[in-house]
Formats: C-alpha cells, sequence, structure tokens
C-alpha cells in the first residue's frame, strides 16, 4: 500500500530538520574540542608547580604586586619549559623567592594552640594566662 505524497514530504522535511540539528550540534561539540585544546596560561602551568598554600601564596602576590608577579610567573614558567625546574615549589619557598628579590609579601599568619582537644588563639592563650596570673 502506497503512502500519501503529502505524507511522504513531511517525513522528508522531519528527516531535513533533523539532520541539521545533528550538524549543528556536531559544530557545537567541534568548538568545544578547540576549547579544549587550548594552551594552559603560564600562570595554570605555575599552579600545577604549586603545593602547600603556594596558590595563596601567588593569589595574595598578584593582589599586592600585580604587574612584578606577572614578570616573576613568566621567568618561573619559563624555567620550568626548560627543564631547570623539575619538582614542586611549596608556598614557603615561592614566599622566600619573593622576598628575596625585595618584593614583600604580605601573609596573614595567625598562630593556634590546642588546648583540651580546642584551638585558641595565641593572643587568647595570653590573655587567658594573664588573667590567672591577675586572678
Amino acid at each position: 500500500m502506497e503512502e500519501d505524497p503529502d505524507i511522504e514530504i513531511l517525513k522528508a522535511k522531519k528527516m531535513q530538520e533533523i539532520m541539521q540539528r545533528m550538524m549543528k550540534q556536531k559544530k557545537k561539540d567541534n568548538i568545544g574540542k578547540d576549547i579544549k585544546k587550548r594552551e594552559p596560561s603560564e600562570r595554570e602551568i605555575l599552579l600545577s608547580y604549586l603545593y602547600d598554600r603556594g596558590d595563596e601564596v601567588l593569589n595574595l602576590a598578584e593582589f599586592q604586586f600585580p604587574s612584578e608577579t606577572r614578570a616573576i610567573v613568566s621567568r618561573i614558567v619559563e624555567l620550568i619549559n626548560s627543564g631547570e625546574i623539575n619538582r614542586k615549589i611549596s608556598g614557603g619557598d615561592l614566599l622566600s623567592l619573593f622576598r628575596t628579590i625585595g618584593i614583600n609579601v604580605k601573609i596573614n599568619t595567625t598562630i593556634k594552640i590546642e588546648e583540651h582537644g580546642k584551638y585558641m588563639s595565641f593572643a587568647e592563650k595570653l590573655k587567658q594566662n594573664k588573667e590567672i596570673d591577675d586572678g
């Protein structure tokens, strides 16, 4: 039994719409692949080598000394790419590097003391001891 010619035309149009959607989706997928293939930035390369709060030191340095930090990051990445640096860099090492070359990155630090399973700041501990001595 033959189908109505109008139905055949509708089926053909529907099939064409489906093919067009598939082509658009394939183009989107290819665009996504191009984005994934992009080279990592110098900052991303350096971040992959940092550990032990290194990312925190880098963020503070970028905030406090943006242009100087960009230059230093660029030089460190050159050394990584050339193979002269082949191990991870700790936050302390990075901070020491900045300070050695005259960039005094300010880091917020706190000293915590554990007493009876609770942590308290060093200042609180001193106040507590003073109250005991005065009391």
